[in-house]
């Protein structure tokens, strides 16, 4: 009978269920319980896959510099929304006699990624890179410089090269200074445009910057090439030059990696024409490592009166004429003569300095007394 009473005070009170049915508050609370587990979970699968899609468009250029970095052309290409890599022709990137030179630069650049907008709804990221990069201007101007001393040697021997022949000799040249150059790195952070086109994230299409540093700052350094040719093409022929200063005491005296020279005598002559010439006398040594001419490696302009002193061509040949256009072997010396036509009998200023050098180079100057 108590045991009745027990239980029957039991089912009355609701703290236990009968035959394993729950009461209406244990309904309600786990009712409650599972809406906001549904909850969580929905805010939570929704911050993730904002997460995921806002780390695409970084995956996508991550992706593309590493195929910089391999030289992988056809991935780059893959990746652009424009599918449009022209703008690496116009520093000879593509061409397959410099891809060895352009592999082992872009292979030492580095990099760091971070997104810096996204827009989910429109598609629509901005991601930037940090990147550490070659920068080829000292490579540059060293192999166009010898470049230009080796077909101007090439021309006076009377060999001529075919165009292959020629762009062979440069990408040779290219990789020689290449590996005896220093790395020198500089760095760039470059913000990427990038758009959604359907399941994929790719970048809008490929920068002037992202071309510059592929091709180790050759976009740089070109111009510095051009005016430099221009400044030559100038000097031989008198225009847009300056008559240099110069020091009673200067005397032509002049050293570099790849020669030496030093002022020996003057005098005045004349020409096939019988007009009045200088004859400029002056020691040269090639401190190179091959065969080459005072013709080659040295630039000397004389002026008077401000104006620049045509070349001139002496009435009659002496061996010093000729040892300005011979090769010599490194190390030798030799003795070798300049003619410059004259305007006058006024002082001639001299200004030497080594040929076809980018960027100015060293210089050294003298006056002449004709009188």
């Amino acid at each position: 009978m108590d045991t009745q009473k027990n239980e029957a005070y039991e089912q009355q009170s609701g703290d236990i269920p009968v035959n394993n049915i729950p009461s209406k508050k244990k309904k309600g609370r786990t009712g409650l319980i599972i809406f906001l587990l549904v909850l969580i979970l929905a805010l939570a699968g929704g911050g993730a896959y904002y997460f995921i899609q806002r780390q695409k468009p970084q995956q996508t250029l991550d992706k593309f510099l590493g195929a910089m970095q391999k030289m992988d052309l056809e991935t780059m290409e893959a990746l652009l929304q424009s599918s449009d890599l022209s703008a690496l022709d116009n520093a000879d990137i593509r061409d397959e006699a410099y891809a060895e030179f352009f592999k082992s630069i872009n292979e030492k650049m580095t990099y760091k990624v971070k997104t810096d907008s996204f827009d989910i709804q429109n598609g629509t990221a901005q991601v930037t890179a940090h990147i550490k990069y070659i920068d080829g201007s000292d490579i540059y101007k060293e192999t166009i410089s010898e470049f230009l001393r080796q077909i101007v040697s090439t021309a006076f021997s009377g060999e001529d090269l075919t165009e292959e022949q020629t762009q062979q000799k440069l990408a040779a040249i290219l990789s020689e200074k290449a590996g005896a150059t220093e790395d020198k790195f500089n760095e760039a952070d470059i913000t990427y445009p990038m758009i959604k086109t359907g399941d994929e994230w790719k970048i809008v299409s490929l920068d002037d910057e992202t071309v510059k540093i592929m091709s180790a700052n050759f976009k740089s350094v070109e111009d510095e090439i051009n005016n430099s040719l221009d400044s030559l093409t100038a000097g031989d022929s008198g225009e847009g030059t300056q008559a240099p200063e110069a020091e009673a005491g200067d005397k032509i005296d002049l050293s570099t990696e790849k020669f030496s020279i030093r002022y020996t005598q003057h005098k005045a002559a004349k020409d096939f024409a019988g007009n009045p010439c200088l004859l400029l006398y002056y020691d040269y040594t090639n401190n190179g490592s091959t065969a080459s001419s005072a013709m080659v490696d040295v630039n000397i302009q004389a002026y008077q009166n401000g104006k620049v002193c045509d070349a001139a061509i002496p009435e009659t040949n002496e061996d010093a004429i000729d040892h300005f256009m011979s090769e010599i072997k490194p190390g030798e010396t030799v003795n070798v003569c300049q003619a410059f036509a004259l305007i006058d009998n006024s002082d001639v200023t001299l200004q030497a300095g080594e040929a076809f050098s980018f960027g100015g180079g060293e210089t050294t100057s003298q006056i002449l007394k004709l009188k």
